[in-house]
This record gives structure tokens, sequence and C-alpha cells, in this order.
């Protein structure tokens, strides 16, 4: 498959799998979570792979979030059908591939950008880096696993401010929150990566496959959040405050939600 908005590098048994949509700040739209569906599909596949690194393109953002104007004209229906085939193919797909995948966060990483993140296995920031959800600015709440992935690293009170607010927090605070393992300053960001996979490329895949399992297992006790947030989500698209957030948006100016819904 040739891929337009990510590129895939190789070095030996480790592979680079690049969001690279730099004028959209690396945006996530459904065509790139398309690609990345299909990229870390055939790396999963691919028996000489040992360990995937997922980083944006530039110095400015991992992702900074959803592509809004895709999506700011969806009925209740199409937000439902939007956070489901999303979470089916990228987040969930990335969470359960047994290839162990690390998020270099090399700046912003924003509503489904930090989503994508939460949804490796683990993350690696440079200091610049900074972390939020700000859906519900748009009307809107978190649809790619942000209400049940970020309350399992930052705990839930943490979780509940970071998407009540949708607020951003920096690097360090994040790596306070267990959201990060390492801080790093950027030119040093892949250096790092790249040493901690050469650590895991060098122990056994099956091992590692069934660790992951194993760790997933346990964090699963309660699937029906995921479903309760694809519900909640798409709901949000019936609301009159969804239909002002994305204009307020696109159109640059601050919103004013009435909170109907």
């Amino acid at each position: 498959m040739d891929f337009k908005n990510i590129l895939v590098e190789r070095d030996a048994d480790i592979a680079i799998v690049i969001i690279d949509r730099p004028k959209k700040l690396n945006a996530l739209n459904r065509s790139t979570i398309s690609e990345l569906h299909h990229a870390f599909a055939q790396l999963e596949n691919d028996k000489h792979i040992r360990v995937i690194i997922l980083t944006g393109s530039g110095e400015k953002a991992f992702v900074a979030g959803a592509d809004i104007s895709e999506f700011a004209g969806f009925s209740q229906a199409q937000g439902e059908q939007l956070s489901s085939e999303g979470q089916q193919l990228l987040f969930n797909f990335v969470e359960n591939l047994s290839t162990p995948v690390i998020a270099a966060i090399n700046g912003f990483a924003l509503g489904g950008g930090l989503e994508l993140a939460l949804s490796c296995h683990f993350r690696i920031a440079s200091d610049n880096a900074k972390l939020g959800l700000p859906e519900v600015s748009l009307g809107v709440i978190p649809g790619y696993g942000g209400t049940q992935r970020l309350p399992q690293l930052a705990g839930r009170g943490k979780a509940m401010e970071m998407i009540m607010t949708g607020a951003m927090i920096d690097a360090a605070e994040a790596e306070r929150h267990h959201l990060v393992n390492h801080v790093v300053a950027p030119e040093k960001l892949m250096e790092l990566s790249m040493k901690i996979a050469r650590r895991i490329a060098n122990n056994s895949p099956v091992a590692i496959s069934y660790a992951i399992k194993a760790v997933n297992a346990g964090f699963k006790n309660n699937v029906l959040g995921f479903a309760t947030e694809i519900e909640s989500f798409g709901a949000c698209f019936g609301t009159e405050d969804f239909k002002e957030g994305t204009t307020a948006f696109l159109e640059k100016r601050k919103a004013k939600f009435t909170g109907t819904r």
C-alpha cells in the first residue's frame, strides 16, 4: 500500500512509523487512521520486526488532535460510527499488537493524538511536549479511548481534571502522573527510543507478546467502558453545544455554550 500521510522507516529489526502531515500538525483524519492501521498490520506480520516506534514529523507535534473540519457536520449516528471505527481500526488495534509499540512524543499530543499515544505500550516524551484532551471545549468528549486509558495511567482524579478542564500539561507533569516513562531533550528523543527498542528487540518476541496480552488483560475488567464512551461520544454530535464548539473552532473564535442537548 502506498502511503500519503505517513512514512515507514526500518533500522534492522526496529520500524519507525512517522505521521507526516506537518502543515496540519500531523492531525488525524480518517485517511491517516486507515494508513496507520495498514502500516501496523504489515509490521505485525513481519517476523523481522521486533519493535515499532511511532512519532510525528517535524519538531512541533506528535499529533495535535483530530482533523475537526472532517467531522464538524456529523450527526449523532455518524459520531458514534466515527468513534467505533477509529477504536477498532487503530487505537484498540495498536494496544493489542503483539509487537511492542513505543510512542515518541515530539511536541503536541492533543485529543486523538494523546489517545493514540495512550494506546501505545509506553511513551517517551521530549521536554517540549504538551499533552491534553481538549474535546469538551468543542462540545464533545474523547472518543478514541481517552476516558478509559487516561484514568488507568494517571488515576481517576487527574483524568477527570484533564478531561473536564481540557487543559494541557507539560512533559514533566505527564511524567509525574505516569503518562510518560521518560522525558528528554528533543534531540535525544529518538536516541533514547531506539536504545530502549534495541533492548526489547534482544528479548524473546514470543515472551513479549504474551506479556503484552497478560498486562492488557488486567486492565479490561470493565470492557463496557469503551462501549459507553462510543455511545456518549456519538450522543455529543446531536447537541447544540457540539455544533457551536466545532463552528467556533473553525471560525477561530471562542465558543459560547448554552448547555443545550
